[in-house]
C-alpha cells in the first residue's frame, strides 16, 4: 500500500477557494458557473447520445445523470488513482455544481421555460407519464440537496486537511528555527 503524501497547503487554500467560488456561483447566486455550465452542456447531450440505444425514459434521464457522473467520476480518478487532492475536490465541488444545474431542469418540468437546445424537455416527458409534473420540486430538492452535499464535502476536506496541515506544523521539532535534540 501506498503511504499518503502530504498535501502542499496552497493545494488546500486553492481547493478551499475554488469550493467557494463554484458554491457562490451555483447555490448562493443561483446562476451558471461559467465555463463549467457549457461542459455541463457537452456532458448531459453525450449522456443522450450514448444511451440513444435504450428506451426513451432511459435515454431522456441519463442526460442529467451523465453531467454530474463525468465530474464525480472525474473526482474519484483524481482522489484515488492519481492522489491529485486539488483535482479531486475540484471535480467535486464541480459535480455539486453540475447536480444544481440539473435541479434547476428538473424544476421546470412542469412549466418548461428554460431555453433549450432543441427537442422536448427531458424532466416534462419523465414525470408526463406517470402524472407526477407535481413531484417535480421535490426531485429536484433532493438532487439540489445532493450537489450541496458534494460541493461541501469537497470544501470539509480542504479544511480539514488545512486543519491536519496546521497543527502538525504547530507540533514539529523544528519550531522558530531551534532544533530539539535528544540531550
Amino acid at each position: 500500500m501506498r503511504r499518503p503524501v502530504p498535501v502542499p497547503v496552497w493545494q488546500l487554500v486553492a481547493g478551499a477557494v475554488a469550493c467557494c467560488v463554484l458554491g457562490w456561483f451555483a447555490f448562493v447566486r443561483g446562476t451558471n458557473v461559467p465555463v463549467l455550465a457549457l461542459a455541463d452542456l457537452g456532458f448531459h447531450e453525450l449522456g443522450h447520445l450514448l444511451t440513444y440505444v435504450f428506451p426513451d425514459v432511459v435515454t431522456a434521464m441519463m442526460g442529467s445523470i451523465t453531467q454530474v457522473a463525468v465530474p464525480w467520476g472525474l473526482a474519484a480518478y483524481f482522489f484515488v488513482r492519481r492522489g491529485d487532492f486539488l483535482g479531486g475536490t475540484f471535480c467535486l465541488a464541480w459535480a455539486g455544481t453540475a447536480a444544481h444545474n440539473a435541479s434547476v431542469y428538473v424544476a421546470d418540468a412542469p412549466w418548461q421555460t428554460l431555453e433549450l437546445i432543441g427537442g422536448s424537455h427531458d424532466w416534462a416527458f419523465e414525470f408526463g407519464p406517470y402524472d407526477a409534473q407535481d413531484r417535480a420540486a421535490d426531485v429536484a430538492g433532493i438532487v439540489r440537496g445532493a450537489g450541496l452535499a458534494m460541493l461541501l464535502t469537497a470544501l470539509a476536506i480542504c479544511l480539514g486537511g488545512l486543519v491536519l496541515a496546521t497543527g502538525s506544523r504547530a507540533r514539529s521539532p523544528l519550531r522558530k528555527g531551534r532544533a530539539v535534540t535528544g540531550a
